[in-house]
């Protein structure tokens, strides 16, 4: 059993990677994207700051990591990792469930491909529809790492498949 966060910048890979590695593992993905989105389209149009949207949003992630957890799944995050807090939690219910945190970035550091992808993928309405190279590059930045446990980056530019079985074999180590 396990609990794999995933982080990237958005466009960089991360729900696909999340879907390939739930195909080969049978770990539940979850999304914070779809929660977002569903508490968006639940309000229509009425008005949320940001800040409270993300802070509901992260609450209910948390809650369902921990629901699958305590039922004995593996668990994965797709989510950008950009607050300390979201390595402290994460870490905090490996050792509360007693299972293997394992942490994954996806990486790209090409803002015009980053731009292609968020420009022609099938969007959420929470997600971003483009970016700036400034936003860009400070998103990049501010990417939070665990500082206890070993974590991998993989350069997500490339297909998946020259990558994809390091990573299974990363989430495999004990």
């Amino acid at each position: 059993m396990f609990f794999l966060q995933m982080s990237g910048f958005p466009g960089s890979g991360k729900s696909t990677l999340a879907k390939q590695i739930s195909k080969l593992t049978n770990a539940i993905i979850v999304d914070h994207d779809i929660s977002k989105t569903a508490i968006l389209e639940a309000l229509d149009d009425q008005k949320l700051s940001m800040s409270v949207l993300g802070k509901t949003s992260y609450h209910i992630d948390w809650s369902l990591i921990e629901f699958y957890l305590s039922q004995g799944y593996s668990v994965i995050f797709d989510a950008p990792c950009l607050y300390e807090e979201m390595i402290e939690i994460g870490e905090q219910l490996c050792s509360k469930y007693q299972i293997k945190y394992k942490y994954v970035e996806c990486y790209i550091d090409n803002y015009e491909l980053i731009q292609k992808r968020l420009l022609t993928r099938e969007r959420k309405i929470s997600q971003i529809q483009s970016t700036t190279y400034e936003a860009f590059r400070n998103g990049i930045q501010q990417s939070k790492k665990s500082e206890k446990y070993e974590y991998l980056i993989v350069e997500s530019s490339k297909p998946i498949e020259t990558y994809l079985n390091r990573v299974i074999e990363y989430i495999n180590l004990e």
